[in-house]
C-alpha cells in the first residue's frame, strides 16, 4: 500500500505588494527599454510589459478563512497555503482550493438488518472536517463523495453488530443495543468512522443517529409485542401491589384479634381481596345480613 502524501506547509508572499509591484515594474521595464533602445524600443516594450504584468499578477490568489490551497508544479507537491486575504505564488504553480470549514452530512434512511437478522431502517447526522489537504487531495479521488460512500458502509456495519432492542429483561442489564445506545453508540459509530476516513485526511466532529425504526414488513408486529410488554408489565406491577395489600389486610386483622378465620375461609377472603385489586372494572359489593358463615 502507498504511503499516503503529508501535507506540508507553504509560505507565500504578501499579495498587496506583488500586486504593487505587477503594475510598477512592467512600468519601470517599459520606460528604461525606451530610454535606451529609443523608437526601436517600441516593438520590444510591450512584449516586455506583457511578460512583466503576466509573472506579476498570475501569480496573485485568494485564501478566506477556513480555506487553504494546495500548490503543485508540474505535478510535484510542494506544500498547502493555510495564510489569509491577497498571497502571491509562483505563477506556474497550481492551485486548487480546499475548504476547511466544518461540513453536515445527513445519510439517507437505510434499511439493514440488525444482529438479530430483524429488517430496520437508520440513519446519521456526521460533522465532519478537512484535516490534512495532501491526503484529502492525493489520499483519495474524490474527497467528498469518499466520505459519504465510508460513512453509509460504517453505519451498516454499526446496525449489524447491534441488535435493535432487548428481547428480555434479562439482557437489559448486559448488552447494548441501537435503541438504548445513546452516547455509548455514538462514539463507537465515531471511531468507526475516523478509521475508516484516515486516508482521506478527514477528521470527525461528532455523528449521532437521526432516524432508527423497525421495517415496515416487521413494525406492526413488533409494535403488538412492545405493547404486549408494558400491559405484562403493568399487569405485574398490579399484582405485587395487590399481593402486599392483602398480606397487610390479613396481618392487620390477625394482629388485633377482630378477626378469626380457617384455612377455607382465608383462602376465600385472599381470593376475593385480589379480585377486587387486580379486577379493571369497579366491584360490587355484597352485603351479608347473616353470620359470618352463612
Amino acid at each position: 500500500m502507498q504511503t499516503p502524501t503529508p501535507e506540508i506547509s507553504y509560505t507565500s508572499h504578501n499579495g498587496y505588494l506583488a500586486l504593487l509591484s505587477s503594475l510598477l515594474v512592467p512600468l519601470l521595464v517599459t520606460g528604461a527599454v525606451l530610454l535606451l533602445a529609443g523608437t526601436d524600443g517600441l516593438l520590444i516594450a510591450p512584449v516586455l510589459f506583457g511578460i512583466s504584468l503576466l509573472i506579476g499578477g498570475g501569480g496573485l490568489y485568494m485564501l478566506q478563512p477556513n480555506q487553504a490551497a494546495v500548490l503543485t508544479l508540474f505535478g510535484d507537491y510542494r506544500g498547502t497555503d493555510r495564510s489569509q486575504g491577497l498571497r502571491w505564488a509562483n505563477p506556474f504553480l497550481i492551485k486548487n482550493k480546499i475548504s476547511l470549514r466544518a461540513r453536515n452530512f445527513v445519510c439517507d434512511k437505510l434499511k439493514v438488518n440488525d444482529k438479530r437478522g430483524n429488517p430496520i431502517e437508520i440513519a446519521a447526522a456526521v460533522v465532519w472536517r478537512v484535516n490534512d489537504t495532501a491526503q484529502a487531495t492525493f489520499g483519495v479521488d474524490d474527497y467528498e463523495q469518499y466520505v459519504h460512500l465510508q460513512s453509509e458502509t460504517a453505519l451498516r456495519q454499526l446496525a449489524s453488530c447491534y441488535a435493535y432492542d432487548h428481547l428480555d429483561e434479562d439482557e437489559q442489564s448486559r448488552e447494548l443495543t441501537l435503541r438504548n445506545g445513546g452516547e455509548a453508540l455514538a462514539q463507537l459509530l465515531r471511531r468507526e468512522l475516523e478509521q475508516r476516513l484516515q486516508p482521506a485526511g478527514v477528521t470527525i466532529e461528532d455523528a449521532k443517529l437521526t432516524h432508527l425504526a423497525y421495517a415496515l414488513e416487521i413494525a406492526g408486529a413488533m409494535l403488538r409485542r412492545q405493547q404486549a410488554e408494558a400491559v405484562l408489565a403493568a399487569r405485574r406491577k398490579i399484582v405485587e401491589g395487590a399481593v402486599g395489600m392483602v398480606e397487610a389486610a390479613l396481618h392487620g386483622l390477625s394482629e388485633k384479634g377482630l378477626l378469626e378465620l380457617d384455612d377455607e375461609r382465608r383462602a376465600a377472603m385472599v381470593t376475593n381481596l385480589l379480585v377486587v385489586l387486580v379486577s379493571e372494572k369497579d366491584a360490587t359489593p355484597v352485603i351479608n345480613s347473616g353470620t359470618l358463615y352463612n
